[in-house]
């Protein structure tokens, strides 16, 4: 796919960061924009900001972890547009675990993977029916995370387990369609290379009440970039961060490229991955990987 002009994109997690960013490129490109996205306010600013730039844009709440929302939601945009070609299974939530994994509430871990994880297989069932009856070229791409897909940080263990999980998910599902031999193809997205500058780090604003976390559990005293870059100063270092911008771009460009792996890595990343991969067939025993 190399024109995206009179395309129709669905951007879950529309509505912000990543999302957004995809919104206001694909209008730019000539593209059909669905934004979802859980937050009505962040909704109507981003089609209202969508509409100014002359896009043709539909918004609608969406909540990942609800299948039948999900599946309202593809309803929706195909009988707006008469088509999809580009989904982009992109909501996700940062679960802000401090402290020991045992102590952990059984909440922490059901929110992140009923975001992380059973978001991505909802958005699957509700699109990939309709995108393989279709018959046509299209996309369906999957913000992952390094994070669990290549490394295991181990200040993070539940994002990094929902992250792993998602990886195995979006591998299996390109390995399905390409025996199919079907005209849809999967992309992994991995923004990056550096901490993309979004309120990922701010998730909690979107908890459900029915999955409220212990107000008394330790605090990891990052809620924005901007404080894990005040964090990170007090040990004399710097925190080079990548803008939601810059990933939209190289996630297109990996589209029109047909590649799976849309991942730029920092060169610590590459390190750390391939020293994983050697320590793994030589069943030398891991440490943490040092990418910040």
């Amino acid at each position: 796919m190399q024109d995206f002009k009179q395309k129709t994109a669905v951007i879950t997690g529309g509505a912000s960061g990543v999302g957004r960013a995809l919104a206001h490129l694909l209008i730019k490109e000539g593209a059909n924009v669905v934004i979802a996205d859980i937050e009505q306010a962040a909704l109507d600013r981003t089609l209202a900001e969508l509409e100014a730039a002359g896009g043709q844009c539909l918004a609608q709440l969406a909540d990942v972890t609800d299948a039948d929302s999900m599946k309202a939601l593809a309803n929706a945009a195909f009988e707006r547009f008469g088509g999809v070609q580009l989904v982009f299974a992109n909501a996700g939530v940062g679960t802000g675990e401090a402290g020991n994994m045992w102590e952990y509430e059984v909440n922490d871990w059901s929110w992140g993977f009923q975001v992380n994880t059973w978001g991505l297989i909802h958005s699957i069932n509700a699109f990939l029916p309709k995108l393989v009856e279709q018959g046509e070229e299209a996309h369906f791409v999957v913000t992952g995370s390094g994070n669990g897909a290549f490394l295991m940080l181990p200040n993070t263990p539940i994002y990094t387990a929902t992250k792993a999980a998602a990886q195995a998910i979006t591998e299996n599902l390109y390995f399905q369609l390409q025996a199919l031999q079907s005209p849809v193809k999967v992309n992994a997205l991995f923004p990056g290379p550096h901490v993309v500058n979004t309120g990922i780090f701010n998730s909690e604003r979107n908890r459900p009440d029915e999955l409220a976390g212990n107000p008394d559990k330790p605090d990891s005293g990052i809620s924005s970039v901007e404080d894990m870059k005040a964090m990170m100063a007090e040990f004399d270092m710097t925190l080079e961060t990548t803008e939601p911008e810059e990933v939209a771009a190289f996630a297109l460009q990996g589209i029109r490229d047909e590649t799976f792996w849309i991942t730029p890595m920092s060169d610590k990343g590459k390190v750390a991955l391939r020293a994983r991969m050697e320590g793994i067939l030589s069943r030398t025993n891991p440490t943490p990987p040092d990418v910040l």
